[in-house]
């Protein structure tokens, strides 16, 4: 199966992202929109039952019933991100995460030994909510340092047309090939952040992706998320891949992380379970079942690892006296 081209490879490379627009068909994401929709149905319904909504939005699509229930009731933006802010684990997801022709993609930036990064997230961005604007970061900032130099691959995927308009993406090109800039926690909406002013060289790009795009973009690629000025909510998610030689916790149980271990046993991000997704050389260790999938994540949820140890970046409320000194 047809992955990138070579030109888009070398984008890929030279730039820090390339967008593909035809990875997936609609059909291919309807599942995963369907599943998303029984999540908030569900969510609606418990909310309504407890007093929490006047009523239930049902005759509301996919792309405007949660923005309808969260004017009421905002806690329902976290009862659908899950555990950890991205622990939706459901049958749909799975199957869009080993999907033959994104993998394909993948195979084109890190070869064919393929592992599913532990990080992967659900994003409803809701029109005037606070958290739907993500500040300028790199992915490398929440990892372990460690990890800095390999690359790992994010994909990002809209389940709807992703605009300037409804808070596409926004990248800063060639500025990955500068390493892993200072971030502070307690940015914008508390995320990690990297300011304005102390962001690398590079050209800001906005990147719009229709529905069945994907935008690749390297760990060390500087993103962020704009706001969303429509009526619409821009639902994606964002999955990551890295070769089988990057740091994993792969077969390792949470009860045996130590963060004190030689760095080669320490996950790229230890608080979520990475598993084979492809092995030419080692099929039988791939998870092919969806079940096997969401025991994984749920071992891992369960178990509250640490993670960060090493990193401590300064939070922002410390920044200006960082800086005077």
């Amino acid at each position: 199966m047809a992955g990138l081209s070579q030109a888009e490879i070398e984008q890929y490379h030279d730039l820090g992202y390339v967008m593909k627009p035809d990875v997936f068909t609609r059909p291919d994401l309807q599942p995963l929109r369907d599943e998303l929709s029984g999540v908030v149905d569900r969510e609606a319904r418990r909310l309504f039952a407890v007093g929490r909504l006047t009523r239930l939005y049902a005759d509301e699509p996919f792309e405007r019933r949660i923005a309808r229930v969260f004017g009421e009731a905002e806690e329902i933006y976290r009862a659908i991100l899950g555990k950890g802010g991205g622990g939706h684990k459901g049958r749909a997801m799975f199957e869009v995460i080993r999907h033959p022709r994104l993998l394909a993609c993948v195979e084109s930036l890190i070869g064919p030994e393929i592992v599913g990064s532990s990080v992967y997230r659900v994003r409803p961005k809701i029109p005037g909510m606070l958290h739907g604007e993500v500040p300028w970061h790199q992915d490398s900032g929440y990892f372990m340092p460690h990890c800095d130099r390999d690359l790992i691959v994010t994909c990002w995927v809209p389940l709807v047309d992703a605009t300037e308009e409804n808070g596409c993406l926004q990248v800063l090109a060639r500025a990955h090939r500068q390493g892993v800039a200072r971030h502070y926690t307690g940015g914008h909406a508390g995320y990690l952040e990297v300011p304005a002013d102390e962001l690398p060289e590079g050209e800001v790009v906005t990147v719009p992706v229709p529905l069945g795009g994907v935008l690749f973009m390297t760990n060390l690629t500087p993103h962020r998320s704009t706001e969303n000025r429509t009526d619409v909510v821009r639902w994606s998610i964002d999955l990551r891949y890295q070769g089988a030689d990057v740091p994993n916790n792969v077969d390792r149980p949470p009860e045996a992380v130590d963060l004190n271990a030689p760095e080669t046993e320490i996950a790229c991000y230890p608080p979520e379970g990475d598993f084979v997704i492809q092995s030419p050389s080692r099929p039988e260790r791939e998870v092919r079942a969806w079940e096997a999938f969401h025991e994984i994540r749920q071992r891992y949820e369960r178990a509250q690892v640490p993670y960060m140890a090493s990193r401590r970046w300064t939070p922002m409320a410390e920044r200006g006296t960082m800086n005077k000194a």
